[in-house]
């Protein structure tokens, strides 16, 4: 299977209300989507979320790096393997971002060629455990939201935003555990805002104040200072930020790591799945990690938290719920705090290029 042609399509989706990121704030997410067609007609589609601090690119710079140093290595390549082809890569350095839009692309346009949905290939299960993101609020605003999303969608459990000063994040904690009840599981992401001298003490409190895990508490290297982070905390530190390929993993894990985030939309899915059999075999939980996507990127993600164990924490990205449109054509409903996978082939089977080109960006 080779490639005959692709393109690029950039769009902003809006949101129902103004997000406040640990480094923005913002209305609405930007993607560029792209499409790869092979020489038998199959189609493949992936989305990467435009963020400068989240992914550092931008539509020109992402595209430009596709087009200028990846594309070219696929001239002569056979398609249907992504694992292989996704390998061609590895001597450019840098390029995270586009080298994880074209990987994901290629697996959707190998599942197409198929007919077969990847997760299903994969051996994975067609119902996925979910769970939402509480956003930075006053800590009765986001025990507020708290309630209305397990209300409407049943999700039994929350990632709780951190970040705005340790006394804030407890008591945000204990008014969503107040909120919510004693059934739904809470645990808590600080995008690194704490220094890494506040970070041993910030994790315990968190994990006093009722957090399975704590993600991210402060800038996490895979050093000396991790392991005593991890030891002084009685939960799982989860690593997010600066664990982004399966090399991270190995480091973070040789020092003790005991939670790995994994991030399709990020690292791609070849490097997501590589990272996955690390964690699983030094008995790390993962959990697939919200990276701002799109019901597209979702249902990409999602095909990886498939095939994660049981242990694994309920996948995280269901972030497409607070945009109000979506570029698919896809009955995607989520009922008692998870989602059934759809059976199509492929996802550019389910993009509504209608609405793509009206919210074009």
């Amino acid at each position: 299977m080779k490639l005959a042609r692709w393109s690029f399509h950039t769009y902003r989706l809006p949101y129902a209300r103004p997000v406040h990121w640990s480094d923005i704030v913002e209305d609405g997410a930007l993607f560029v989507l792209l499409r790869l067609e092979s020489d038998g007609g199959a189609a493949g589609v992936a989305e990467s979320t435009i963020k400068a601090t989240w992914s550092g690119v931008s539509p020109r710079s992402l595209t430009a790096a596709v087009e200028d140093l990846l594309l070219p290595l696929l001239k002569d390549a056979d398609l249907s393997d992504p694992e292989q082809v996704r390998r061609r890569f590895d001597p450019v350095p840098e390029n995270r971002a586009a080298k994880a839009l074209v990987d994901n692309a290629l697996w959707d346009l190998a599942a197409a060629a198929r007919g077969e949905p990847l997760w299903k290939t994969w051996g994975g299960r067609a119902r996925v455990d979910l769970s939402w993101a509480v956003t930075r609020q006053a800590p009765a605003a986001m025990a507020k939201e708290a309630v209305a999303m397990v209300e409407r969608h049943g999700f039994r459990t929350l990632k709780v935003k951190g970040g705005q000063g340790t006394d804030t994040d407890v008591a945000g904690m204990r008014e969503i555990r107040a909120a919510v009840g004693d059934a739904v599981s809470l645990y808590v992401d600080a995008n690194a805002y704490y220094s890494r001298e506040a970070g041993p003490d910030y994790a315990r409190r968190m994990a006093d104040a009722g957090a399975v895990v704590v993600e991210d508490p402060c800038t996490l290297y895979p050093d000396a200072g991790f392991s005593v982070l991890q030891t002084a905390c009685p939960v799982p530190v989860l690593v997010d930020f600066n664990c982004s390929s399966p090399e991270d993993t190995r480091l973070f894990i040789e020092r003790g790591a005991r939670a790995i985030s994994l991030k399709p939309g990020r690292v791609g899915l070849s490097d997501g799945r590589l990272m996955s059999e690390l964690a699983n075999r030094a008995g790390c939980r993962t959990v697939v990690g919200l990276f701002g996507e799109s019901l597209l990127g979702t249902l990409s993600a999602l095909q990886l938290a498939s095939t994660l164990p049981a242990a694994a924490l309920p996948s995280e990205v269901t972030w497409y719920l607070e945009m109000t449109a979506q570029i698919l054509d896809a009955d995607i409903t989520i009922h008692e705090g998870g989602v059934t996978l759809p059976e199509a082939a492929s996802l550019a089977a389910l993009v509504n290029w209608n609405a793509v080109a009206r919210y074009a960006a």
